[in-house]
């Protein structure tokens, strides 16, 4: 189902003929004829949880939609290949699908990486399978195409401090989050303590932002396991070692860090959890292990409607996935419509001003309502796309 409940617009299947993996594709809706939504690769993966990433994107769109600027929102989409991203015939697997969706891209669907996939592999692939670009199917919408594409391209080059700044928009979002939802409750940074699942593309990078805030990064998950310290772990000295899938080099461990299990860090002395890894992670049945205040998603969909439920009632609040990770989409399309240029200083300054504003919107929609922040931004959405609609057409 859509974003008002309505089924989405395409929902397909796709099987390639030489490994026997499943792809799929969901476009929730279209606004002005195209739709954004990135394309993930892991083991698993489903045409329902496609189907509800692609719901998602929907509502990050449609929160991010001010009617003064260049960028107007645009639909949601959502694709997906269930297949390992390590296995030796991923990277045919990609460029087949991406070859079979090319008259979906050309048209009317905006891709690029997402779980399990990187925007330099999604490039290549794209490529192969003859597309011009994994968002050619928005140039149309654009005033100066040629001029639009060197901004993001000049963007995709800016580094900050070793990292690039693709990677650190999405984290800044997520950072501000955070620091957002803290000033509301009085909670002052330092001290505060936070563990993270993933220090890959989007929890590494909020990992940086919130220790340059001031907070105790006191445990990170990757696939090998948890690595925690009371005193706070060296973000810069993980991120220096991490591999090109977030997994951290042990042998950089400094003495007081320690190694424990997959899920310890559910169960971290911290105020704040940020699991920004997989979908599905926090299940009705491991979150009684969550003594944290606050689980804020950066991740897409990791926490189960169940657990969420049994989280609120034990005064756990959640905040939504679809608020809390929309920086990296919003930035691209900022950057690309031409509303910031390829600046770090200018892009962190613009990402941490509108997510400071959504979650205000947010967390005073939910004081006001009485109700959890995910149901909050569903009001917030269900506000805002009649007015999308009416200006620029919807089409689910």
């Amino acid at each position: 189902m859509s974003a008002n409940g309505t089924a989405p617009l395409i929902s397909l299947t796709w099987t390639d003929q030489v490994t026997g993996h499943l792809g799929h594709l969901v476009i929730d809706r279209l606004v002005r004829g195209v739709s954004s939504g990135g394309l993930r690769m892991r083991a698993g993966c489903t045409l329902e949880e496609v189907t509800g990433l692609a719901r998602g994107m929907t509502m990050k769109e449609a929160l991010h939609y001010d009617p003064d600027a260049r960028y107007i929102p645009l639909g949601g989409a959502k694709g997906g290949i269930d297949c390992d991203p390590h296995a030796p015939e991923a990277y045919g697997v990609l460029t087949r699908y991406l070859r079979a969706m090319r008259p979906y891209i050309e048209q009317f669907w905006t891709t690029g990486e997402d779980l399990g996939l990187t925007q330099d592999l999604v490039d290549k692939a794209a490529a192969e399978a003859g597309l011009v670009s994994s968002i050619q199917a928005v140039y149309p919408l654009l005033d100066d195409e040629r001029a639009a594409r060197q901004r993001l391209a000049d963007a995709f080059a800016v580094e900050v401090d070793g990292i690039g700044l693709d990677e650190l928009a999405g984290g800044c979002g997520v950072a501000e989050a955070v620091l957002a939802t803290l000033d509301r409750a009085g909670t002052p940074y330092a001290g505060t303590r936070v563990a993270l699942q993933g220090l890959g593309t989007m929890g590494g990078a909020t990992a940086r932002f919130l220790a340059r805030a001031g907070l105790r990064i006191v445990a990170v998950a990757d696939v090998k396991g948890t690595v925690a310290n009371p005193g706070g772990l060296d973000v810069e000295a993980l991120l220096r070692g991490r591999d090109a899938f977030g997994a951290m080099d042990r042998t950089a461990l400094r003495p007081g860090d320690v190694e424990l299990p997959p899920e310890a860090w559910l169960s971290a002395d911290a105020e704040v959890l940020v699991p920004a890894a997989v979908s599905y992670c926090v299940t009705a049945a491991n979150q009684a292990r969550i003594t944290a205040r606050w689980i804020v998603e950066a991740a897409n969909m990791p926490v189960v409607p169940e657990a969420e439920a049994l989280l609120a009632a034990r005064g756990i609040t959640v905040l939504p996935d679809v608020v809390v990770n929309s920086g990296t989409n919003a930035w691209w399309w900022w950057t690309l419509f031409g509303d910031i240029g390829a600046d770090a200083d200018e892009a962190f300054a613009h990402i941490r001003r509108s997510m400071r504003a959504l979650i205000d919107r947010m967390l005073a929609r939910a004081a006001a309502d009485g109700s959890t922040p995910r149901a909050a931004a569903h009001a917030l959405v269900t506000d805002r796309l009649p007015e999308i609609a009416a200006r620029y057409g919807s089409h689910r």
